[in-house]
């Protein structure tokens, strides 16, 4: 245990806050916020692969989900047949179903590091900076001369609210299956489809209970992703035999 908690500190964490308060002193007025929108956007095109290509899947995925449907009503009593046609459904078509997966994993050390660097103080971590990285001898926690950071924000907890509604609105196609279907598929279908309203909301609480800091960086890392997907989903459409 204590040998991931060290890999996850050297790796994770510490880089995250040296990088964190390196952007604050290079901010104008040593701006926090602004700090916080940058380094957002730095881990973010730092992931870009991954995200990139569960985005591409996603889209891949919709786009043979007629063909998904047609293989689950020709073996409708075989769950194993249905297994393995959709499988070597997703090969033909160069889709990994699991790269969704692969972004969870990814993403999670680098989330929960970003939470104790914006929940923890600067000034108490700065044993933590390496040698080269230093202090600003002011740290201005007012984003833009409007919201403390230090503190939670109702107004940039509902950004970061909306924001993730709207992102999971452009990731989560619309539920078309009769509301009478109970297939394993269709379940998860109206599950996801129905988060995409829960969770925006479980986010503003959340954020209303922790610094404006975490929030800020929520609503920044939905905003990339909503314009991420923006074009590639454009791009896709472009593409498209149709479209040609």
């Amino acid at each position: 245990m204590g040998f991931l908690l060290s890999i996850y500190n050297d790796f994770f964490f510490q880089p995250l806050f040296n990088a964190l308060v390196f952007l604050t002193g290079l901010m104008p007025l040593h701006d926090l916020g602004l700090a916080v929108i940058v380094l957002t956007v730095l881990v973010r095109f730092v992931i870009f692969p991954f995200t990139h290509r569960s985005i591409v899947t996603q889209i891949k995925i919709r786009e043979i989900e007629p063909e998904i449907k047609k293989i689950r009503e020709k073996h409708k009593n075989n769950q194993q047949e249905i297994a393995q046609k959709t499988m070597e459904l997703y090969k033909q078509h160069g889709v990994s179903p699991f790269s969704g997966c692969l972004m969870l994993i990814i993403q999670f050390p680098v989330l929960i590091a970003l939470y104790q660097v914006f929940i923890k103080s600067i000034s108490d971590s700065a044993h933590l900076l390496y040698s080269f990285i230093a202090l600003p001898e002011k740290i201005n926690v007012q984003f833009l001369s409007l919201v403390n950071l230090t503190e939670a924000s109702l107004i940039v907890a509902i950004l970061a609210g909306l924001s993730q509604f709207i992102q999971m609105k452009l990731a989560i196609p619309p539920n078309t299956e009769k509301a009478g279907a109970s297939s394993p598929e269709d379940m998860t279908k109206r599950f996801m489809s129905q988060a995409k309203y829960i969770f925006p909301i479980f986010i503003i609480l959340i954020s209303l209970r922790f610094p404006a800091a975490l929030a800020l960086y929520w609503t920044t890392s939905n905003v990339f992703a909503i314009l991420h997907e923006g074009v590639v989903r454009k791009k896709s459409f472009a593409l498209a035999p149709e479209n040609q």
